[in-house]
């Protein structure tokens, strides 16, 4: 027996070793086999974990928008910062951070005990206890379900929405590679049921629901074929949401209408039907203003004008400038159809994306109501937005739709709308801010749209929806959209679909739109909304075929368009649409001066609000001064007599020409009047900035140009800050653009010296062929030290350009004489150090050390100046960067003498002489 067990362990050990090859493979495979199995399955978790997954992703493609004319699946949508392409996730409270609320800082006690991060952050970061106050009221009503409607009941006559339980269609056999409702997918582990996953498909616009393996939610837009249909024993897994229901099984899913049909948006006519009312359409054009280009809205209702039209115009409630010129023309207009709206129950502060924008609208929407019942049409416009196609052509297009609403859908996904748009999130506008202080639940039993909030509504639909004692719904919509992100995006749309208007939907609104992804969407509002925003860039010349090649498109509007960013493609457009009135103009171009000049007010001395920009007014004021004294030896003592009136940035031929700066002297009136002199009571001054840029001879060609300024529009890539002012409080942004012929890529180093040659920071620039034109913005100690700072551009240790730029001392603080306490705060050397460390300083230093001069600060370091003292040594400073090119008179005419100096009016620079494209006068 021994010997036999022997013999067999040896045939065991022979066999090992003869075939251990094929065991070594095998136990290799059988590894790989667990291996992939458990990969698979966590794959197959994770997916289950992904909420909102489409099943076709057609619509889901990323395409930067050109316009909101192409097709669907191409929209531009805002993106959040918490959102990086993630999909909709379900309301969960205990999934956010608890955080408590410091009561400490409250001057009242909180109704409930505010817990959630972002509520929390945005009582912490808001300024007033008013406005603290709103948010922790409006979150606790959030919190405990009262904030919002639980359900609303569409009144759309073919999709009014099942109501309590779906009707159920049967129990149907699902596959894995062709899913029975193709069209939606998502996961509901805790709360997953016939209701509840009908409600999503139903928001999302599908008829059809299906549930399926407890968790699983469908949508679909086609019924499943009955061959598929299994009977209802097959679909037995109970839903974790409700456990009466039976949520399918594997493979077998509960299908369930969701009450709607498809939809599908009626096209617009394109001619004219035999029974149809021939009589023209009236439109009423609601213009929401902004900003200071008073002549660019002139020019846009010089265009747009037809006396049978109302015109009615919201100016922002803070642009005081605009309000007053706007009030002008509307007071010169002799049919009086232009409107514009008073008073503070009219005017609004509307910040990009704030809940305020549909209440100026509706608010607006009524009284137009009111003034005129003859209007037949509501178009929705903004300060840059121009016509592409005639008067005539847009009425007879609306006279064929009469009755229709045109809005623009987002073209996506409506679950992944709802979260890009952030439609899942509660916000607060108080202190001219959207404060995000949560999630939310968006209402039952209605579909949810959106997109575009440039519109063109029909009467009757401007009637419903701004009706004062609204029904149901729109009361409803109301209590959601006064807590809603860019809510006039999407409570059109959304009533439109859901009221009895929803056979009226065109998917269209009009509108061509400037869309570039990489430049709109660098998140540019987050000093006004808790979220990333994007905006469309403005059209240039080289778009102008484009625009041209919509002439056989319903497209009637085109955004944005701004005279400071480019002139010549409105100047285009007014020659494409209207030849006949162009035919004179090209001789205007030759003898009518300002034809190809563009002015826009910067400041002037009547506004209150909002406040200008403290370094403006220095360094106007001080250049004013410098004027007068050009003209006359004006003493120090005599420098309060000098008013500073206006400043305005001039455009000529396309490009910035400089700044005019227009003020009064109360000396030189009294003596025009008594001793007869030439000096005028008024004058306007065309400033040029110095050139304070140098560079090596290697590199002359090579830049364009290199310039540290503040205001830096990175969707632009410009400037916004004409005068180029610099405070000690300011942001300075150093911007630069390189020839297409630089080698690229270049590794540069950018230095920032001090006025007393400290070094205040080191940039490291990278210079690729997609980036020759960029910015830097460098971290800096405020208050910045008053004086003469330098940009140094360093390539392979040579210097290979220098820039000069002034921090210029204050004499004006909140628009107001500065004051020598706060003069001694600001106007100072920094006494805070630079981040930088010892050796980095000591290293840079000593390479620049044959760049440097010695330079005294000035007296400021040690004595703070106040009153003509502080205004000689600003003096000082603004005649080293600034250069005072033309004066001319504009005071009023006066026949006691001739005058040697230019009436500014016959000038072609001035901002008081002639601008044809602007004159509104003559409208009738």
């Amino acid at each position: 027996m021994v010997v036999m067990k022997t013999h067999l362990e040896n045939r065991s050990s022979i066999c090992l070793r003869k075939y251990r090859i094929f065991f070594v493979f095998g136990l290799v495979l059988l590894c790989t086999q667990v291996y992939l199995a458990y990969t698979f399955l966590a794959l197959e978790n994770e997916n289950q974990e992904k909420i909102g997954k489409p099943l076709i992703s057609g619509n889901d493609i990323s395409q930067d928008e050109e316009d909101e004319g192409l097709p669907k699946g191409t929209r531009q949508l805002k993106l959040p910062p918490d959102k990086q392409g993630g999909l909709n996730k379900p309301l969960n409270h205990n999934r956010t951070t608890r955080i408590k609320l410091d009561c400490k800082s409250l001057s009242f006690v909180p109704v409930c005990e505010v817990t959630g991060r972002e509520a929390v952050s945005a009582i912490t970061r808001a300024q007033s206890q008013m406005c603290k106050e709103r948010i922790v009221n409006v979150t606790c009503l959030s919190q405990q379900n009262l904030l919002y409607p639980i359900r609303l009941q569409s009144s759309c006559p073919h999709s009014l929405g099942f109501v309590g339980i779906p009707k159920s269609l049967g129990c149907f056999k699902d596959d894995k590679i062709s899913r029975l409702l193709p069209n939606y997918y998502t996961v509901f582990k805790t709360y997953n049921s016939p209701a509840h996953c009908a409600y999503m498909c139903l928001q999302s616009g599908f008829p059809y629901a299906g549930v399926e393996y407890s968790l699983e939610c469908f949508c679909g837009k086609e019924e499943p074929s009955k061959a598929n249909q299994l009977p209802d024993s097959s679909c037995n897994m109970q839903c974790p949401g409700d456990s009466k229901q039976s949520c399918g099984g594997y493979l077998a899913m509960n299908v369930f209408s969701t009450g709607i049909q498809r939809f599908k948006p009626q096209e617009a006519r394109n001619s004219s039907l035999k029974s149809a009312d021939k009589t023209p359409v009236k439109i009423a054009y609601l213009l929401t203003v902004n900003g200071r280009a008073v002549r660019q809205v002139k020019r846009l209702i010089n265009i747009l004008y037809d006396s049978s039209h109302l015109f009615y115009i919201h100016v922002d409630a803070r642009q005081d400038y605009m309000y007053r010129e706007l009030l002008k023309v509307e007071k010169n207009c002799k049919m009086k159809n232009i409107i514009v709206a008073k008073g503070p129950e009219l005017r609004h502060a509307s910040i990009w994306g704030g809940a305020s924008l549909l209440t100026t609208f509706l608010t607006s929407a009524r009284h137009m109501l009111l003034h005129s019942k003859s209007w037949d049409f509501l178009i929705n416009l903004s300060e840059s937005d121009y016509p592409i196609k005639t008067n005539a052509r847009l009425v007879e297009f609306l006279t064929w739709n009469r009755n229709m609403n045109f809005v623009k859908s987002h073209g996506r996904e409506v679950q992944r709308f709802l979260t890009k748009q952030g439609l899942d999130k509660t916000f607060v506008e108080c202190e001219a801010r959207m404060w995000r202080v949560g999630e939310r639940k968006l209402p039952y039993g209605i579909q949810i749209d959106g997109g575009s909030d440039w519109v063109a509504l029909s009467r009757e639909f401007v009637e419903y929806v701004a009706n004062p004692e609204p029904d149901d719904l729109v009361a409803g919509l109301l209590r959601v959209f006064r807590y809603t992100l860019l809510p006039a995006e999407s409570f059109f749309h959304t009533a439109l679909r859901n009221s009895r208007f929803c056979p009226t939907y065109v998917d269209n609104n009009l509108h061509v739109t400037n869309w570039k992804r990489k430049l709109g969407c660098k998140c540019q509002y987050k000093a006004v909304v808790d979220w990333c925003g994007c905006s469309p860039n403005d059209f240039k010349l080289e778009d102008l075929n484009r625009i041209m090649n919509t002439a056989d498109r319903n497209l009637f509007f085109a955004r944005k368009f701004e005279p400071v960013i480019d002139q010549r493609i409105i100047d285009r457009l007014d020659q494409w649409l209207y030849p006949e009135r162009m035919n004179t103009s090209v001789k205007l171009t030759t003898i009518t001066k300002g034809y190809d000049a563009y002015w826009q007010s910067l400041y002037h001395h009547e506004d209150t609000s909002p406040l200008a920009d403290d370094a403006l007014l220095t360094i106007s004021n001080s250049l004013a001064r410098l004027a007068y004294r050009r003209l006359g030896d004006l003493g120090n003592a005599d420098d309060k007599s000098v008013h500073l009136l206006e400043i305005t940035a001039y455009f000529k031929e396309n490009h910035f020409a400089g700044v005019l700066v227009r003020a009064s002297s109360d000396r030189f009136a009294l003596e025009s009047s008594t001793l007869m002199t030439e000096l005028p009571e008024q004058l306007e001054a065309l400033v040029y900035s110095r050139r304070n840029l140098s560079m090596s001879k290697s590199w002359l060609g090579k830049i364009v140009s290199l310039t540290v300024n503040t205001e830096y529009d990175q969707k632009e890539q410009m400037f916004r800050n004409f005068l180029g002012g610099i405070g000690p409080l300011s942001s300075p942004v150093f911007a630069y653009e390189f020839d297409a012929n630089v080698i690229a890529p270049l590794n540069l180093t950018i230095l920032w010296l001090d006025p007393v040659n400290r070094l205040a920071e080191v940039n490291q620039l990278r210079i690729e062929e997609s980036n020759l034109i960029g910015h830097v913005k460098p971290q800096l100690s405020e208050p910045l030290a008053i004086g003469v700072w330098r940009l140094f551009l360093v390539l392979d240790s040579k210097v290979v350009a220098k820039l000069r730029f002034l921090v210029v001392p204050l004499t004006h603080w909140k628009n107001r004489p500065i004051s020598l306490e706060k003069a001694r705060e600001l106007n100072r050397d920094s006494t805070t150090g630079y981040y930088l460390t010892k050796d980095t300083v000591n290293l840079w230093l000593k390479f620049l050390k044959a760049h440097l001069t010695l330079r005294q600060l000035s007296r400021a370091s040690s004595v703070t100046l106040v009153g003509w003292q502080l205004e000689q040594w600003v003096d000082s400073l603004v005649n080293e960067f600034y250069e005072i090119v033309r004066i001319c008179d504009a005071g009023k005419e006066r026949t006691r003498k001739p005058r040697t100096m230019q009436r500014c009016e016959a000038s072609d620079w001035s901002s008081l002489g002639p601008d044809p494209k602007s004159n509104i006068d003559g409208l009738h």
